[in-house]
């Protein structure tokens, strides 16, 4: 161990001081890093390369650090709706995109602004007031307009009508997985999470596990609370339990509620601790109080079609 903390601290000062890692040259034009690790530098391609089977294992270690960092850190919450300011759930419900200016608004602003709607203002835009599309090939305009502007939400919804042959687009999977390609490119995670799934299942490509966990990988990064609790799952079958708790305290935050079950079980199997799960609960309680207005719930009252939070464990 001593041994192995001796390279880590040699690395980073060789790093911060501009010492070749290979042949110890020092100087400004030591300035070839390992391109993986990013720890440690050289002075050319060639002592880069004589020092690749020595730095090997260090190199490998350093980058499982680095993605972990990385994986396990926790994401941003969703925007707040842009007519209530307040945040927007989490979950894939609660929340309505509007194709005409690109909005993603609550379903409690929509209820709201619904209710207390003239017949013919009824289903305009909460937002913009522009009325809805009155055609399958109108709506696909928006969509198409909005995606012209790189608007991210716009090509996941497109990937999701072609995956399932909606509203006049002829069934494509190939096509939907490369416009969600395109959408998680652009920071949207749900996209990565259904990619994720589709090399889960083989459907529009091979069956792949690495690939299913490297686009959940992403996606959870990115703040899908359901592709982190999948790979909180995946780390439980593979009985690396501290790594799949991790995971499931992050989802919880997130307002995922499998990932509050999944704790609970880990407590009641004595793999987590009390104090794990009361905090996990804490958590949960604290994401439902900040999503949580009177409108939605008057929204929820109404129909369960604008529900914005899961319920039962």
């Amino acid at each position: 161990m001593s041994s192995n903390m001796s390279n880590t601290s040699t690395s980073e000062e060789n790093s911060s001081s501009n010492v070749c890692a290979n042949c110890g040259k020092e100087g400004s034009d030591v300035i070839n890093t390992c391109h993986k690790c990013k720890s440690v530098m050289y002075c050319n391609a060639a002592c880069k390369k004589k020092h690749r089977k020595k730095h090997k294992k260090e190199c490998e270690r350093r980058v499982a650090e680095l993605h972990d960092e990385k994986l396990f850190k926790q994401p941003p919450p969703m925007d707040d709706c842009p007519i209530c300011m307040v945040r927007l759930p989490n979950l894939g419900r609660g929340i309505m995109y509007m194709a005409c200016c690109g909005k993603v608004i609550c379903t409690g602003c929509v209820y709201g602004f619904q209710s207390r709607a003239t017949k013919k203002e009824h289903d305009i835009c909460p937002f913009c007031r522009t009325p809805p599309p009155y055609s399958n090939e109108e709506l696909t305009e928006r969509y198409e307009k909005r995606m012209e502007l790189n608007d991210a939400n716009a090509i996941y919804s497109m990937g999701c009508y072609y995956s399932g042959g909606e509203f006049g687009l002829p069934l494509n999977v190939a096509k939907a997985l490369e416009l969600w390609h395109r959408a998680g490119e652009l920071g949207d995670e749900v996209s990565y999470y259904l990619i994720g799934t589709a090399y889960k299942d083989g459907r529009g490509v091979e069956r792949d596990e690495q690939k299913a966990k490297h686009y959940w990988e992403l996606a959870a990064m990115g703040g899908d609370a359901k592709a982190r609790n999948n790979l909180g799952c995946k780390e439980w079958q593979a009985g690396k339990l501290e790594r799949a708790l991790r995971h499931w305290m992050i989802a919880v935050n997130d307002g995922n509620l499998n990932s509050l079950g999944n704790i609970k079980k880990f407590y009641l199997d004595s793999h987590a601790t009390k104090d794990d799960y009361t905090k996990a609960m804490r958590s949960y309680q604290a994401y439902l109080v900040e999503i949580t207005t009177d409108q939605r719930d008057e929204a929820v009252a109404f129909s369960d079609e604008y529900k914005y939070y899961e319920s039962g464990l």
